[in-house]
């Protein structure tokens, strides 16, 4: 009997698992971050409360077609180190929002916390990743599971 319910548990978990990874969407995009500007709130120079504010064009993974735009803001949190972020990716079929740390130099991941239209339902995370030093170009890769 012990065995029978371990079996019928360990097949629930792997189909479940199954279902879960035929069910993840994947989403790719590039933003273009051209509109990234820091407010200065307490300290001067970087300090913790200081905020970074965007709303920038959101490109296909390709970085050639337009697909949308984000808008948005951190709060610096770790000098140096990491901002907490907020912010809304506005595309054709609706909105998706992340919520998460942004990482000084270092690949980041966010959590989808809902959205929008077709993405009504979302969940998952959001691989970000700067495409170069300057940081004026962010790979953002959405797993959502809806």
């Amino acid at each position: 009997m012990r065995r029978s319910i371990m079996f019928g548990a360990l097949l629930l978990i792997v189909g479940f698992a199954t279902a879960s990874a035929e069910e993840t969407k994947r989403l790719a995009f590039v933003e273009r971050a051209t509109t990234d500007a820091v407010t200065d709130t307490g300290v001067q120079g970087d300090s913790p409360g200081d905020l970074l504010t965007f709303a920038n064009e959101i490109y296909d993974e390709k970085n050639e077609t337009l697909a949308g735009t984000n808008n948005g803001w951190c709060i610096r949190t770790v000098v140096g180190k990491a901002w907490e972020c907020f912010w809304t990716l506005t595309l054709k079929k609706g909105q998706i929002m992340v919520e998460g740390p942004f990482l000084d130099g270092q690949d980041s991941v966010l959590a989808v916390t809902g959205g929008t239209g077709a993405y009504s339902k979302a969940k998952g995370e959001m691989a970000l990743h700067a495409r170069n030093p300057q940081g004026t170009e962010y790979d953002f890769v959405y797993k959502l599971a809806n």
